[in-house]
């Protein structure tokens, strides 16, 4: 089966996309012997795919794991403050996995952590429609109606964002925990809209992402994807 080749190449774990374009560009990917341009197509199983004059490896087996990310680890790569990151906590994979989509630095709760980019972008990106639900404790007075006025339009660093689904799920003495849905997951977005309607976010929690939920895993644990979640995710 033929792919256009930065895809391919991607795939194989050696760089990204664009800088797979990019050394397409440059003439250092070859296919069959001649120097390959972009938007050519190739198939690995029958085409000789040169980079830099060496093989392309065969893909990386695509893994997808779900973390329940602890309070106090950030989801980038590589950190200019040194503080702690998810990927330490997913060590013991045989391969590199990337965050899909994150979590703040205080939030917890479900990650999706994969080598598929397609599969990442398809569960994080706004136009997959992969609502996002999150425990939301909060603090304020007049809780109900600070909590409908997330059920309202909000414009959030300049972006008109979808009404939010909001449910109490429990009720303590100076407070509430709330059940917030949404489904652009811009960044730091359920703290931004709820700092809006005048309420104090305490903890959070994201327990669903699409079909996939976050159900009994422990804090800092993981497990890999049924192959049954995987489909209900591209489907």
């Amino acid at each position: 089966m033929t792919e256009r080749l930065q895809k391919l190449i991607a795939a194989a774990g050696l760089m990204s996309r664009r800088a797979a374009e990019e050394e397409i560009a440059a003439g250092r990917v070859t296919v069959n012997g001649a120097a390959a341009r972009l938007g050519d197509r190739a198939d690995p199983e029958r085409d000789l795919i040169l980079v830099q004059g060496k093989p392309l490896p065969k893909p990386e087996e695509k893994v997808y794991i779900m973390l329940n990310k602890p309070r106090g680890y950030v989801t980038t790569l590589h950190d200019e403050k040194g503080r702690r990151g998810v990927t330490e906590l997913v060590k013991g994979l045989q391969v590199r996995v990337y965050p899909a989509g994150r979590l703040d630095m205080y939030s917890e709760g479900l990650l999706i952590m994969t080598n598929d980019g397609d599969f990442a972008k398809k569960l994080s990106h706004p136009s997959g429609e992969m609502g996002k639900t999150y425990l939301t404790w909060v603090q304020g007075e007049g809780l109900e109606e600070k909590a409908a006025l997330l059920r309202q339009p909000m414009e959030i660093d300049c972006v008109r964002l979808r009404p939010a689904e909001v449910e109490f799920a429990g009720r303590f003495e100076s407070g509430a925990i709330l059940s917030v849905t949404i489904y652009e997951g811009r960044n730091r977005q359920v703290r931004k809209m709820c700092g809006q309607a005048g309420l104090k976010v305490t903890k959070l929690l994201r327990i669903r992402e699409g079909p996939l939920e976050l159900g009994d895993l422990k804090p800092g644990c993981w497990r890999h994807l049924t192959p049954e979640e995987i489909r209900q995710v591209l489907a």
